[in-house]
Order: C-alpha cells, then structure tokens, then sequence
C-alpha cells in the first residue's frame, strides 16, 4: 500500500502541467449531483467541498484545498452518477484531467498500475476510517482525529463546513476548540 506515495507526486504533476486550467468563484458547482464524474482534479489554489444533500441538511464528506487531488470518486469508477455535489468554497483554481487521461497515465507500466491501486486502497482505507470515527468517537474526540490528519484544516475550510464535516452544530464546535 506504500507504492502509492510516489504515484500520487507524479498524478499531481502530471494533472498540473497536462491539466486544463478553470476557474470558480465561491460557491459555484464544479460538479452537481446527477452529473457523472469523468474529471479528476487537483486544487491549485482555494478550497472545495464534496458534500450531500440529503432531506435536513447538507453533510460535507471531504475537502480539497490547495495541493489536493480531489473528485466524486464513486461516479467517477462506476460510471455512475453521482449522489455529491462538489462546491467551490473559496474562489479556486482547479487544473482539471480526464479519467481517460488517468488511465493512459495508470497503463504505461507496472509501477504506475501498483501506485493507482495503492491511491484508491488509501482511499477506501481513508472513508472507513472516517465512518468508525463518525460512529464511535465524542466529538472532541473527531475533532482530535481531523487536526491530527489535517493540521491546517482551520485556515483552509471555514468552521461551519468543518461542523458539517464533523456531524455537529457550529456552536458545538466553538465550544470544543476554545475549551
């Protein structure tokens, strides 16, 4: 699983140089649920959000911010479309690459293939994580977690969406960081 490191260097260069620029103001959709996800992207400069909107509330799943490889991952394997929605949440620049791309860049050889499947085993790794964390720890507890992983999250992603990300109020979150 640790052959994915160098992979991921070379996915990001490769979507950087090779990539198409576009630009989003806040709050503009780069990708809307129904659509089908074909694109990966990588953040050059803001911050996203992958969220879903389910009947009471938005729930935030994931952020990409500057330096991120980031898109609606499910769609974008299966082909699908996608339950999520992503937003931009701060004025962003993606560089943005075809999944056809991807795969040309996955199939030149063996050490490529090995660092795709070890990126998308992190990945699946990641989101279980994530989903014990969301179902077994207090809140302080997933707020330890989250600054462990992303240390700068806070001066990325305003609070209100780390809340959502968290699965608790705003003002709960205030309240655990300043006590």
């Amino acid at each position: 699983m640790r052959n994915e490191l160098p992979f991921i260097g070379q996915l990001a260069e490769t979507i950087k140089i090779s990539g198409t620029s576009k630009s989003f103001a806040r709050g503009d959709f780069i990708l809307q649920q129904g659509d089908i996800e074909k694109n990966l992207y990588y953040v050059a400069s803001g911050a996203i959000r992958v969220f879903l909107l389910s009947e009471h509330e938005e729930q935030t799943i994931r952020f990409g911010y500057t330096g991120s490889v980031i898109n609606s991952l499910a769609s974008y394997i299966s082909g699908k479309p996608s339950d999520f929605y992503i937003e931009a949440i701060r004025k962003t620049t993606l560089k943005v690459i075809s999944r056809e791309e991807v795969l040309k860049l996955v199939h030149q050889d063996e050490a490529h293939l090995r660092g795709y499947l070890g990126l998308m085993e992190t990945v699946i790794v990641q989101q279980m994580e994530r989903e014990i964390d969301l179902l077994t720890l207090s809140p302080t507890e997933r707020l330890n977690r989250v600054l462990r992983r992303s240390p700068d999250l806070f001066q990325h992603i305003p609070l209100k969406y780390i809340a959502s990300y968290l699965r608790m109020a705003p003002e709960t979150l205030s309240r655990i960081r300043n006590s």
